[in-house]
């Protein structure tokens, strides 16, 4: 019998990621909060530095929700996905738990989305860097 093997971001990997984005974070001179989801949305792992803004808490949750929703960042992806679709592009904001900001980033396995980090706290440039930080400390 084959069964069927679910991969998920594990626990150690998740607080590695949030120990490289908040090195990014204050490298960058920010103070962000940090959600790590599972494959399914469910958080696995949140962290918010002292002093990072009170709205950070809930970004950071969006975007790593949306993130691991769709399969692709927050951010310039999902703006060029649909600047050109006035339809979508208005109808997205009525997504719950929708972040288009950048910051959020799905973590992937092979070609499997195991789990997303969404980073709030900063210009979303930024935060979108401290989540890059956070994957490139996987590999």
């Amino acid at each position: 019998m084959n069964e069927l093997i679910k991969k998920s971001v594990s626990l150690a990997d998740a607080e590695l990621m949030v120990r490289a984005a908040m090195a990014k974070a204050t490298e960058l001179g920010i103070s962000i909060a940090v959600t790590i989801v599972d494959e399914s949305g469910i958080p696995k792992l949140f962290a918010r530095m002292d002093s990072a803004p009170l709205i950070a808490v809930d970004a950071s949750r969006k975007k790593a929700i949306t993130a691991v929703g769709f399969g692709m960042p927050t951010g310039e992806a999902w703006f060029n996905f649909i600047k050109d679709d006035p339809i979508l592009r208005e109808g997205v904001h009525d997504f719950h738990d929708f972040m288009l900001m950048g910051g959020g980033m799905p973590i992937v396995s092979g070609t499997q989305v195991i789990g997303a980090i969404g980073v709030s706290g900063g210009h979303y440039l930024k935060d979108h860097e401290c989540a890059g930080a956070a994957l490139e400390s996987l590999y």
